[in-house]
């Protein structure tokens, strides 16, 4: 497990390229605020709109998640402990006013690219105040 990619992911990178390209600016891996060791993907502070990028196997996809059948259980209890944690991110993200987007790593970059800019357009802006 320690050998797998955490951040900088292929298609973490495939979304990131598509969005810089478009001129959208955003930070990475920033802290989920009040929940120590769980970042953001994808952070677009301004708007308050978080992207998460999940794994099929860690998050469990309903169309690609594996089970494995050696230590079986245990991994069960792992894989559910990290949907629960999932929920709870997105329930603490959303009750703080942020817009929660999860897609799953078998998305088409391009097609999760445009819902993003999508959320960003609908998104209120907030940020610095007209000076008179």
């Amino acid at each position: 497990m320690s050998r797998q990619a955490r951040k900088d992911t292929s298609a973490e990178m495939a979304v990131r390229r598509l969005l810089h390209a478009a001129g959208m600016r955003y930070r990475l891996h920033r802290r989920v605020p009040d929940l120590p060791r769980r970042t953001i993907d994808i952070a677009f502070p301004g708007p308050k709109i978080a992207v998460f990028l999940d794994g099929c196997f860690w998050h469990g996809c309903p169309e690609h998640a594996t089970h494995p059948k050696a230590n079986a259980e245990w991994w069960r209890q792992k894989l559910d402990r990290n949907m629960a944690r999932d929920l709870e991110t997105t329930e603490h993200l959303t009750t703080a006013g942020w817009t929660v987007l999860r897609f799953w790593e078998h998305e088409d970059p391009a097609d999760v690219a445009a819902s993003i800019a999508t959320a960003l357009s609908n998104a209120p802006r907030q940020g610095r105040k007209d000076r008179a």
